[in-house]
């Protein structure tokens, strides 16, 4: 997996977000709905959502619709996204 400058900047500052890391804490182990994340990640909803957004945006996390449920979860390349975007992994050209 290669990612250009500009990727790894932007997956590393969406994980540099305390929120948005605790987020992936939870979605670790397993998949969760906003309900459950929002009793260990204690932000106003709208906050949360967004979050989710710039999470499912850079890749490490899905999303899947459950009936009027949305479940969460972290993406099966997630760890390969963060190691290819770490100082000294697979680059492709200049930002």
């Amino acid at each position: 997996m290669t990612l250009t400058r500009a990727e790894r900047i932007e997956l590393l500052q969406a994980v540099a977000d305390p929120v948005r890391w605790a987020v992936l804490e939870e979605l670790a182990d397993t998949t969760k709905c906003v309900c459950d994340i929002r009793k260990r990640v204690p932000v106003p909803a709208n906050l949360l959502s967004y979050h989710l957004k710039v999470l499912r945006d850079t890749g490490l996390v899905t999303a899947t619709r459950r009936g009027r449920w949305i479940d969460y979860a972290l993406a099966d390349d997630a760890r390969r996204l963060m190691h290819a975007a770490l100082p000294g992994g697979p680059a492709e050209g200049p930002a």
